[in-house]
This record gives C-alpha cells, sequence and structure tokens, in this order.
C-alpha cells in the first residue's frame, strides 16, 4: 500500500475513533501502535512505539512545563488574579468598555503566565464575568471577550505552547517567545481597539461605571494599583532571568513558580485549600501534557517511519501548488484538526512533517511556530465544535445561550484571521524582535572583543 494512502488511512481512523467520545491520547496511542505492528510486526513495531514514547523523559526542557502552570494556577488560586482585576477596575472603569479592555489585558498576562486557553477561561468566568453582567455589559461582547482574550496569552513569553513547539521544532526557545511577543500585542491591541469602537458606537454594549462607583481617592488608587502589578513583575523576573542568561529555560520557570507561592505566602493567601487546589490542578494539567505528547510521538513515529515527509511533498508536487499555497493548506489543516485535537496533539504530530518541508521551501521556522500558535487560537474558537465554545457555554450564567455564545466570537475570529494574513504577508512582524534582540548581542560581544 502506497505511504500517502496509510497516512490517509491513519488520520480517518483517528477522526471516526474521536467520534467515541475517548480521551485524545488513548485514540493517538492506540491508532500510532496498532498501525506500527501491522506495518513493521511484533518487534520492530512494538520497539518504534514505545522508543519514540519515552524520547520525552530525555528532553530537559519539560521540565519546565509543570512549573509554568503550578505559577498560573497558584496566581490564581491565591486571589492575585482577583487583585489584579480589582486594579484595573478601578482605573479603566470611567471608559466605554473600560471593563472589558481591562478583561483582555488581564488574561493576557494570567493565560501567559499559566499557557493554556482553559486557565484564562476559568478566571476570566470566575473574575470577570459576573463583574461585567453586574455592571450591563451585553452578553456577547462579554462572551467574546473572555474566549478571544483567553487565547491570546499562549503567544506571550513565557509561553508554554511555545516552548513545546521549540522542544519538538528544535527551535531556539528564546528566539520563539521574542516572536512572539509583537504579534501577541499587535492582536490584543486590535482587540481593544475593536472594543472602543464597538462601545463608542453603541454605549449599551459596555457602559462606563457610574462616578460613585469609582470615586476613589488617590491613595487608594496608587495602593491598588500596588497590589494589580505583581503578576507583571512575577512574568518580568521570569522572562528577566532567562533572557538576562541568569538562568536555564527550566532554572527560570522554578523561579517563577517559587516566587508566584512567596509572593501568595506574603499576602497570607497560602491556606490548604490553595496548595490542594494548585497541586491538583498542576498535575492534572502536566499528566494530561505528558500523556498526549507520548501517545502522539508514537502516532508520528509511524509517519517518520513511512517516509510521509517525502510523500506529502511529492503530493503538493503533483498537484503543482506554490510554496505560500502550501503554507495556506497547512493552515487550514490546524483549523481543521483543531476541531477534534488540542494544540499539543497537533504539534506532536504535525510539526515533524511540516517543519522540514517548510525549511526546505525557504520559510523561517520561527515565524511559522508564531503562525501555528495564532491557528490553534482560531480553531479553538472556531464554530461548530470550538473548545473555547464549550467552555463558555459550561462556565456561563444559563441565560449566555449557545447563539449568544457563537455569534459572539464572530467578530473577534475576523480579527484574528485579518492579524494573521497581515503575519503571513509582512513576517517581520514577528521576527524584528528577535533579529533585533540578536544584532545588538552581536554588536555587544564584537564591541566587547575590540
Amino acid at each position: 500500500m502506497e505511504p500517502a494512502l496509510i497516512i490517509l488511512l491513519m488520520f480517518s481512523t483517528m477522526m471516526l475513533l474521536m467520534l467515541t467520545g475517548q480521551r485524545v491520547f488513548a485514540i493517538l496511542g492506540f491508532v500510532g501502535s496498532v498501525c506500527a505492528l501491522l506495518l513493521w510486526g511484533g518487534g520492530s513495531g512494538a520497539d518504534m512505539s514505545f522508543n519514540a514514547a519515552i524520547k520525552l523523559f530525555n528532553w530537559y526542557p519539560m521540565l519546565s512545563l509543570p512549573m509554568f502552570i503550578f505559577m498560573g494556577y497558584m496566581i490564581s488560586e491565591a486571589g492575585i488574579a482577583n487583585d489584579m482585576y480589582h486594579a484595573l477596575h478601578v482605573w479603566m472603569g470611567g471608559l466605554r468598555g473600560g471593563l472589558a479592555i481591562g478583561t483582555v489585558v488581564m488574561m493576557i498576562f494570567i493565560s501567559a503566565m499559566n499557557g493554556l486557553s482553559v486557565a484564562g477561561m476559568a478566571i476570566g468566568c470566575s473574575v470577570a464575568l459576573p463583574e461585567l453582567v453586574k455592571r450591563n455589559y451585553d452578553k456577547r461582547m462579554i462572551s467574546g471577550v473572555i474566549q478571544s482574550a483567553s487565547s491570546l496569552g499562549i503567544l506571550i513569553p513565557p509561553s508554554v505552547v511555545l516552548v513545546l513547539y521549540g522542544i519538538i521544532a528544535r527551535e531556539n526557545i528564546e528566539k520563539l517567545w521574542l516572536a512572539g511577543i509583537v504579534p501577541g500585542l499587535f492582536m490584543a491591541v486590535v482587540f481593544i481597539a475593536y472594543i472602543v469602537i464597538r462601545c463608542r458606537i453603541n454605549p449599551k454594549f459596555g457602559p462606563a461605571l457610574p462616578k460613585e462607583e469609582r470615586n476613589y481617592a488617590a491613595k487608594e488608587k496608587l495602593r491598588v494599583l500596588g497590589a494589580g502589578v505583581i503578576p507583571l513583575v512575577l512574568m518580568a523576573v521570569v522572562i528577566g532571568s532567562f533572557f538576562s542568561g541568569f538562568a536555564s529555560l527550566a532554572e527560570s520557570s522554578a523561579i517563577g513558580a517559587v516566587a508566584a507561592f512567596l509572593v501568595a505566602v506574603a499576602k497570607k493567601r497560602v491556606t490548604k485549600a490553595v496548595i490542594k487546589n494548585t497541586l491538583k490542578q498542576t498535575l492534572n494539567a502536566s499528566a494530561m501534557f505528558m500523556w498526549v505528547m507520548m501517545a502522539a510521538l508514537a502516532f508520528a513515529a509511524v509517519f517518520d517511519g513511512l517516509g510521509a515527509v517525502h510523500a506529502i511533498e511529492g503530493l503538493f508536487t503533483d498537484l503543482g501548488i506554490s510554496k505560500w499555497g502550501i503554507l495556506i493548506l497547512m493552515q487550514v489543516s490546524f483549523i481543521i484538526m483543531g476541531i477534534f485535537l488540542d494544540d499539543t496533539a497537533m504539534l506532536v504530530i504535525v510539526a515533524p512533517l511540516y517543519i522540514p518541508l517548510l525549511i526546505k521551501l525557504g520559510f523561517d521556522a520561527v515565524w511559522f511556530g508564531v503562525l501555528y500558535t495564532i491557528t490553534c487560537q482560531v480553531a479553538y474558537l472556531t464554530p461548530p465544535f470550538g473548545y473555547n465554545l464549550f467552555l463558555m457555554r459550561a462556565m456561563s450564567p444559563p441565560d449566555f445561550t449557545i447563539r449568544d455564545i457563537y455569534a459572539s466570537i464572530i467578530p473577534f475570529v475576523v480579527l484574528m484571521f485579518i492579524c494573521l494574513v497581515l503575519i503571513m504577508v509582512f513576517p517581520d512582524i514577528a521576527l524584528w524582535l528577535p533579529d533585533k534582540v540578536t544584532a545588538l548581542r552581536e554588536a555587544a560581544k564584537a564591541a566587547g572583543g575590540l
């Protein structure tokens, strides 16, 4: 049987099994292992799946994942995220759409620390949603802001998704983090501009707080601001320790985890319940990453054995598609797979196939990492089966209908597509900052050598 036909059969089987409701890692591992056994027999086939999965334990940067996840959940469970939102409430409540803008800002930082869209959704629905409802914000504005803003954090360092991409693609994680900063902030600015314009056209979408509810003394405003910037200081500590060369990636993640714990201790918010919930959620999220990656590596090993990269390259060549057409098809495949798979599974499955081909076509792998991350965001928000859509329905009040939730995300998905196209057409949006930092370091080394 032709390798291309076997690959198509594997994907079809995987998608069909997804409809049974089984866990993603179980389906990936099952399909990969069975195909390996059928194609290479009991000896080589079993060794292939095992050896591919066990590679995970040799990836030293993987130690950073539970640390970053712990940092994010500690901030959430200890109420430090609430402090940040209260500061934004006090300082921005007087603007039309001010609380929605504050929600975008808050969830960028909180989601970035955790690296998981679901964490941003949980914080947004528990902290921001009740306040926005109480202040008579439009339901669709609330739903759209929380869903879209929670996904932005995976572009801002220390992004767990970009760490995983760097590990699998063998790309420099520092460059990936730097490449994610400008696109992440650019998309945030676009979202905020949309909120401002929409609320100016129709103030009912995001009314300003009454004057009596924002009549704080200057001293109180400064106190609230001081409490609210703690998550920003934590991010600066983590990113600064890594970029300065003071600590490795794993060490900087440990610094962030310890710093988040010490902040919670200093605020006298470390209780038995906080520790239990933080550790439980950290273990759940970390184990989920590990199982999915192990299963996906076993699945991807079959691709390597079949020479899938050459098969796909031959397929595109036979179809006569340009290199930009190939890139667009890859982005479309991410959106389709995002209906069924999470970003980790997608990455481990397709990275071994796509990245060598992209490099051969002359594209930058760091730039593609940013495109991949944005496309994952779009996939999580795209009806009918977007992951964030169902999370929003599960965590929102009953009067937020599924129709409201679907309709709320349409303008934000359109804005994401516009940003994605701009970054594809103008790669420097993503590559300017890492190139600039590299140039400055080389200049500093040259000056030091004189």
